[in-house]
């Protein structure tokens, strides 16, 4: 293949850019108001979907270009499109609505609220290991929980008022 070949633009730049924009916002809506949040980081199972509909996606998008410069307009279109409504969401509510879920309350004072963990898939095993991580042993010392729209458990503790005086039964203090 001569290296000018390689740069060639067979498929039209519109063609491209179009067929980018429809595969990045059908790939958001999906992924923001289908896919479940996880808590946490991402499983085995979550980084094999990503990965097919990675592959799947491809197909739609490229219109079977052959030159690493039609490669470049799909990248850069995506790229595109990602920095847009990076940018969006950070000036219009509106736009972060559509883009970044709210945060869903998981705990309220020491009581799991259990129609937020089904609607959300959860268990409370799953809860309660990301309590764990945030080093709270039991679900009663949580204020509130919030599943945030990252996919993070935020945790807010009740205060233990006398947490911060040693007890005067246990002696001098650093004894």
């Amino acid at each position: 293949m001569d290296l000018s070949e390689l740069f060639a633009i067979h498929v039209s730049p519109l063609e491209l850019f179009v067929r980018g924009t429809l595969m990045y916002w059908f790939l958001l809506l999906i992924f923001r108001f289908v896919l479940r949040r996880d808590p946490g980081s991402l499983g085995v199972a979550d980084i094999l979907l990503v990965v097919i509909i990675a592959d799947a996606s491809q197909n739609g998008m490229s219109g079977s270009y052959q030159t690493v410069a039609e490669g470049f307009i799909l990248v850069g279109t995506l790229v595109f499109w990602n920095y847009a409504l990076d940018w969006a969401s950070f000036r219009w509510k509106a736009v972060r609505k559509l883009t970044e879920p709210d945060p869903l309350q998981l705990v309220k004072d020491g009581q799991m609220l259990m129609r937020n963990l089904r609607k959300e898939f959860l268990t409370r095993e799953d809860v309660e290991a990301q309590l764990r991580q945030a080093g709270v042993e039991d679900v009663r010392q949580v204020r509130a929980a919030y599943l945030e729209g990252d996919g993070q458990l935020s945790v807010l503790k009740f205060e233990d008022k006398g947490a911060d005086r040693p007890n005067k039964n246990d002696g001098p203090a650093g004894a």
